[in-house]
């Protein structure tokens, strides 16, 4: 075996510029220190205009399938409704008329639970007889106005 080699002790400089890099942050000068304050304004800025970017990609992608999740679930409501309509049908032996509107379906005649509102919170719309004559439920759609076109356009009960 070798004879270990006898550590050799050093006394620390006594001066802040004789001090060798030991990880020490009180030894290390001023300029080190403001080096790795942060991070700039032209780094900052970078991150801001790509995290908008990102957010307008995601917004532009998923607002579209927001409506379109809006009108199906009009659709949904309104089938819904119109099973309803049939129950009743079948329970009274005719529709309600107009006056009594939809509300009847979900008073005495417990035929639906609760009433729903369609996805831009206004009531489902309900006539009888409709224009072709039976009953029609419908929602506005997105404008709350009658016809539209695209998101704004009527949504009626599939026959």
């Amino acid at each position: 075996m070798s004879p270990r080699p006898e550590p050799s002790f050093q006394p620390k400089p006594k001066f802040q510029a004789d001090a060798p890099d030991d990880g020490d942050a009180s030894l290390r000068s001023h300029d080190e220190k403001e080096a790795e304050a942060g991070f700039t304004l032209v780094e900052l800025m970078v991150v801001i205009v790509i995290l908008g970017l990102l957010t307008t990609l995601v917004v532009i992608n998923v607002m579209p399938s927001q409506d379109l999740a809006m009108r199906k679930k009009a659709e949904a409501d309104i089938a819904t409704i119109g099973q309803a309509l049939e129950m009743y049908r079948v329970s009274n032996m005719t529709y309600p008329t107009s006056a009594q509107g939809l509300t009847v379906l979900a008073g005495q005649s417990g035929t639906i639970r609760r009433l729903p509102d369609d996805p831009w919170g206004r009531p489902y719309q309900y006539a009888n007889p409709g224009p072709n004559g039976g009953v029609d439920v419908y929602s506005l759609g997105a404008d709350g106005q009658p016809g539209g076109e695209g998101e704004n356009a009527d949504i009626p009960l599939a026959n």
